[in-house]
């Protein structure tokens, strides 16, 4: 029998550890454990019933055939029509693409940028996927560790270090995962100067876009027309499981993201895109407002909860739904800390390890993406695990 060969870039892409932790914790629940779920970033409210009923009507109406590889030009045009009203900015309709996924689009524009051996910067702690889209592509990912003094963000001087004359893009995100932080107008204005001045590319994760707290949301799209803006239907708009995101590409890379999403995906999920399109209505937008200010007070609730508990938050999050806490005071092993939490008291958070290398062994994720009675319970149960510490 012979041997199975995998690319030698498997070897540097790592699992995604919250997902295999929600698995143990999902068998753990079949055995009629009681299991508090904190990990994944997946709210716990359903998709607006009018964006199912969208859904429905799809269906009912056999909607199902192929779309354009770049998305419904209805649905664009709703995209186009939204920041507008909402940003008070003109997006020209051509440079939006629909995508499979926030994934998609970041996959789709780091594709047309890379080449092996170029470099993209990014910040450590980050979003995971991030640097294995960049090996899947043989670039490389330049971690940068950021800090509390930074909130967590990219900053011109730390770009203006890092960069290389093989850098060819820097990639951001506002509001942040894990961390929640945001970048202010004045940094991103920064920043957008500096990678300019550097001729390279800027990519910009927007996907937790008016899931904000302390101040009003805005887009870089106002401050620029040569960034890839990345946005989802995921997590403001509460449609997970849809499987649907867009991006807004810079005039001069539309032609190469159209026939590279024709290579690759063919087309968006076509049921998907025609929900979508009622997920800009006044109605949806209503309830939307809803859960943003339902996320706000539970973060409100657990944030000061586990500073008395403490885990140190120097940051408080203005955004996401996400809580990055520093949990040393307990353990030098976020990893084994995490997976005894699951085992002891069944309260499944995220290890540090997941978002990064730097002081990540110190540091865990909560997401507050349950119910205050469901968060009080899960404090209850940390507070009496952690008593002895």
């Amino acid at each position: 029998m012979s041997s199975i060969h995998l690319a030698d870039r498997m070897n540097d892409i790592r699992p995604f550890y919250v997902m295999d932790l929600l698995a143990r914790a999902k068998q753990l629940e079949a055995t009629g454990r009681s299991i508090i779920h904190l990990e994944v970033g997946e709210p716990d409210f359903a998709s607006p019933e009018t964006i199912v009923s969208a859904g429905h009507s799809a269906l009912d109406s056999q909607l199902m055939h192929y779309t354009p590889a770049i998305g419904l030009l209805e649905l664009r045009q709703k995209i186009s029509d939204h920041y507008r009203a909402r940003f008070n900015i003109e997006v020209p309709v051509n440079r939006i693409v629909i995508t499979p996924g926030a994934s998609g689009a970041l996959q789709l524009a780091l594709s047309v940028l890379i080449n092996p051996g170029d470099e993209v910067l990014m910040t450590d702690p980050g979003y995971p996927c991030n640097r294995h889209f960049v090996r899947l592509l043989e670039g490389k990912a330049v971690n940068i560790p950021v800090t509390s003094e930074t909130r967590y963000q990219l900053t011109s001087d730390l770009i203006d270090q890092y960069s290389s004359e093989k850098t060819v893009a820097t990639l951001i995100a506002s509001p942040s995962n894990p961390t929640g932080t945001i970048i202010d107008k004045d940094q991103m204005q920064s920043i957008i100067d500096t990678v300019a001045r550097q001729n390279s590319c800027l990519l910009i994760d927007e996907i937790y876009q008016g899931l904000t707290y302390e101040t009003e949301s805005y887009t870089a799209l106002s401050m620029t027309d040569q960034a890839f803006v990345i946005n989802s239907f995921s997590k403001f708009f509460g449609m997970t499981g849809w499987r649907l995101g867009w991006m807004v590409v810079p005039e001069e890379f539309t032609a190469a993201v159209d026939k590279l999403a024709q290579n690759i995906f063919l087309a968006p999920p076509t049921l998907s895109q025609y929900a979508a399109i009622e997920a800009f209505t006044e109605k949806t937008m209503e309830i939307l407002e809803q859960r943003r200010q339902a996320f706000e007070r539970r973060r409100d609730y657990l944030v000061p909860a586990l500073k008395s508990l403490g885990f140190e938050i120097p940051v408080d999050p203005a955004g996401a739904f996400y809580i990055y806490a520093n949990c040393a005071r307990f353990t030098n092993d976020s990893f084994v800390f995490v997976n005894q939490l699951l085992d002891e008291v069944g309260v499944a958070i995220t290890p540090g390890l997941d978002f990064g290398e730097y002081n990540a062994s110190h540091h865990v994720r909560f997401a507050y993406t349950r119910s205050i009675p469901v968060l009080e319970e899960a404090v209850s149960r940390l507070k009496e695990y952690l008593k002895n510490f």
